[in-house]
C-alpha cells in the first residue's frame, strides 16, 4: 500500500464518520465546557511556566551563573535555555506511553504537577552566592523537569479535548487548546511587567523577579483542582472496557512501519511548518525588534502583546472553519502565505519601526574582504564553540549590529577587513591568543568599528519618536495570524490521525519534534544565515524553507482527517 494510500484511509482502529453522532448543532454541554476549561487553564499555566525563564533569563543568569567563569557561566546559561526544548520530545514518549496506558486524565494530571513544582522551586531556589555551583545545576534540573512535563502535557490536553469532542466540532473544541501558548507567553509578559512596574527596578532585579514563579503555586492549586474533577475521555473507557489497549505503544508507534510513516509524515508535512511560522510570527518577531531593529525591550513586549491580543482569537476562528472546509487548506494556506509575506513583512518592520536603520542601509553600504576558508556558520546554540578568525570576529559584529553588507573573496591566508565607506579595518586572528589579549583587541576593534556605523548613520536603538507604533502592531498581528492559520486546526489534525490505543504517544512526538527542534532552532539558525550571508533579512530563509517542505509533503502526501472517526 503507498504512503498517500495509508493516510487517505483512516489508520488502524478508526471507521469514517457514519458511525458518529450526529451533533452538528447541538450545544455544548457543561461537561465539555469543563473539559475545555480544565485542559486549557492548565496548559496555559505549563506554557506561562516554561515562558518565565525565557523572558527573565538575563536575570537569571546574574544570579545563578555569576560566580563561575565567563566561558562556563556561558554555556551554562544557553544549556539551561536550550535543555527544555532539547527534552520535550523525551516527554512525549515518556507521558505519551503512560497516557496510552493508564489514561489521558491522570498524566497530564501527572504533568502539570511536575511543571508547576518546578516552577515553584526556581522561585525559591537560592542563588550562586548562597549555594555555589549547586545553584545553576538545580536549575538546569528544574528546566529539564519543565521540558519533560511540557513534552506529555499538550498531547494529553488535546487527545483529551479531542475525545470529548463531538464528530464534528473537534477543530473548534481543540483551538481552545491551541490559544495556550500565546495567553501563556502574553500571562507570563503581562505579569512581568506589572510587577517590574509596581516594585521598581532595584527591587525586581534584586528578588521581585521571583515573584511570578511563585505565583505558579495558585496557579497549580487552581488548575489540580480542576482536573481532579474531571472524568477520564470517553474513547479510552471505551478502548479499555473492550480490552483493547496497546501493550507496547511505543514499539507500535515506531516500530511498525504503518504507523511509523505517519508519523515521519506528521513531522515533515505539519508540525515542521507550523512550528517555524509560529516561532517567527511571536518569538522571532520579538527578537528581530530587539536585536536587529534595537526597539527598547519593553516596549517591544508591549507591542508583541498587543498583537497576540488581537490575534489570539484567530484561533478559534480557524479551528471553526477546519471543522467546515478541512484542516489540511488552512494550514498548507498558512504556510504558503507566510513563505511568500515573511521578506516584505519584515521589511516593512524596519521601515515603521527604525527608518533610520533601512536609510543607513541603503544608503552606506559595507563590505567584508575575507579567504571563505577561515569563515565559519555561526551556529552554537550551546556555547560549546568560538569563533576566533578575523572573518569571524568581523561577521559577528555586523550581525549583532544590524550592518548589512556585502562578501568580497580574499586571497588564502589574508586577513578580513571591513569597508565602511572610505574607510578600511583589519580584524585579527583570535585563534592561540590568550583570553585577556583576545578580550582587549576585541573590544578596541569594536570600538572602532562602532564609531564608523555610527558616524555612517547606522543607529545604535531605534527612536522612539520615530516608530510608527499603529503600522508595527498591524504588521505583527499580520504574523500572529498566520500562527494561528497554521496552528488552530493542528490538534484535531494530529489527533485523528492516529488510533485511540497509540494516539497519545504518536501524536505527541512529531508535535514535540516540531516545535522543539525545528521551531526551537530558528533563532540560532537565523542568526547564523544572517552572519554568513550579510543581510538581516536572510535569517528568513530558514522558516520559508521549513514551511516550503512542509507545504510539498502536506500537499502531496498528508490527506484530510476531519472525517474521521475517533471514537471507533
Amino acid at each position: 500500500m503507498s504512503t498517500t494510500d495509508t493516510i487517505a484511509s483512516p489508520p488502524p482502529g478508526q471507521g469514517r464518520s457514519a458511525g458518529a453522532p450526529a451533533a452538528t448543532n447541538r450545544p455544548m454541554t457543561s461537561e465539555e465546557r469543563r473539559v475545555i476549561f480544565a485542559s486549557s487553564l492548565g496548559t496555559v499555566f505549563e506554557w506561562y511556566d516554561f515562558y518565565l525563564y525565557g523572558s527573565l533569563a538575563a536575570i537569571i543568569a546574574a544570579h545563578f551563573f555569576s560566580g563561575v567563569n565567563p566561558t562556563a557561566g556561558f554555556i551554562f546559561a544557553l544549556l539551561a535555555f536550550a535543555a527544555g526544548f532539547a527534552v520535550r520530545p523525551f516527554g512525549a514518549l515518556v507521558f505519551g506511553r503512560l497516557g496510552d496506558l493508564v489514561g489521558r486524565k491522570y498524566t497530564f494530571l501527572i504533568t502539570i504537577l511536575i511543571m508547576g513544582l518546578s516552577t515553584f522551586l526556581v522561585g525559591v531556589l537560592p542563588s550562586y552566592s548562597s549555594i555555589g555551583m549547586a545553584a545553576p545545576v538545580i536549575l538546569i534540573i528544574l528546566r529539564l523537569l519543565q521540558g519533560l512535563a511540557l513534552g506529555g502535557e499538550y498531547g494529553g490536553a488535546a487527545t483529551y479535548v479531542a475525545e470529548h469532542a463531538p464528530q464534528n466540532r473537534r477543530g473548534f473544541y481543540t483551538s481552545w487548546i491551541q490559544t495556550t501558548a500565546t495567553m501563556g507567553l502574553f500571562l507570563s509578559l503581562l505579569l512581568i511587567l506589572g510587577i517590574r512596574s509596581a516594585l521598581g527596578e532595584e527591587a525586581f532585579l534584586s528578588w521581585g523577579w521571583r515573584v511570578p514563579f511563585l505565583i505558579s503555586a495558585v496557579l497549580l492549586i487552581i488548575s489540580v483542582w480542576i482536573r481532579m474533577r474531571l472524568n477520564e475521555s470517553p474513547a479510552f473507557k471505551k478502548m479499555k472496557e473492550e480490552g483493547t489497549q496497546s501493550e507496547a505503544p511505543i514499539k507500535e508507534s515506531f516500530g511498525q512501519w504503518r504507523n511509523l510513516k505517519i508519523v515521519i509524515l506528521a513531522l515533515l508535512g505539519l508540525t515542521a511548518g507550523q512550528a517555524v511560522v509560529w516561532y517567527t510570527g511571536q518569538f522571532y518577531a520579538l527578537f528581530f525588534l530587539t536585536k536587529s531593529l534595537g526597539v527598547e525591550a519593553n516596549t517591544a513586549n508591549i507591542l508583541i502583546a498587543l498583537a497576540l491580543l488581537l490575534g489570539t482569537p484567530f484561533f478559534v476562528v480557524f479551528g471553526a472553519l477546519s471543522d467546515k472546509i478541512g484542516r489540511k487548506p488552512i494550514i498548507m494556506a498558512g504556510c504558503l502565505i507566510a513563505a511568500l509575506a515573511y521578506f516584505p513583512v519584515f521589511k516593512a518592520i524596519t521601515h515603521f519601526g527604525n527608518p533610520a536603520l533601512e536609510h543607513a542601509q541603503a544608503t552606506a553600504p559595507v563590505t567584508i574582504v575575507a579567504d571563505p576558508a577561515t569563515c565559519s556558520f555561526q551556529f552554537n546554540p550551546v556555547g560549546t564553540a568560538s569563533f576566533t578568525s578575523s572573518c569571524d570576529i568581523l561577521k559577528a559584529f555586523m550581525a549583532s549590529n544590524s550592518v548589512n553588507y556585502e562578501n568580497v573573496a580574499a586571497p588564502a591566508g589574508t586577513l578580513a577587513v571591513a569597508r565602511i565607506g572610505d574607510e578600511e579595518f583589519p580584524a585579527f586572528e583570535g585563534a592561540g591568543m590568550s583570553k585577556a589579549d583576545f578580550t582587549a583587541r576585541s573590544a578596541q576593534l569594536r570600538e572602532a568599528l562602532t564609531q564608523s556605523i555610527r558616524a555612517h548613520g547606522y543607529p545604535a536603538k531605534a527612536d522612539p519618536t520615530q516608530i510608527n507604533y499603529f503600522m508595527v502592531v498591524v504588521l505583527l498581528t499580520f504574523l500572529v495570524i498566520l500562527v494561528t492559520m497554521v496552528y488552530g486546526p493542528i490538534a484535531a489534525m494530529l489527533v485523528e490521525m492516529f488510533p485511540t490505543r497509540i494516539r497519545y504517544t504518536s501524536m505527541s512526538l512529531p508535535y514535540h519534534i516540531g516545535n522543539g527542534w525545528f521551531g526551537g532552532f530558528l533563532p540560532p539558525v537565523a542568526f547564523a544565515i544572517v552572519a554568513a550571508t550579510g543581510n538581516i533579512y536572510d535569517g528568513l530563509w530558514y522558516p520559508i524553507g521549513i514551511a516550503v517542505m512542509s507545504l510539498v509533503i502536506g500537499t502531496l502526501f498528508v490527506k484530510e482527517t476531519r472525517h474521521n472517526d475517533i471514537n471507533a
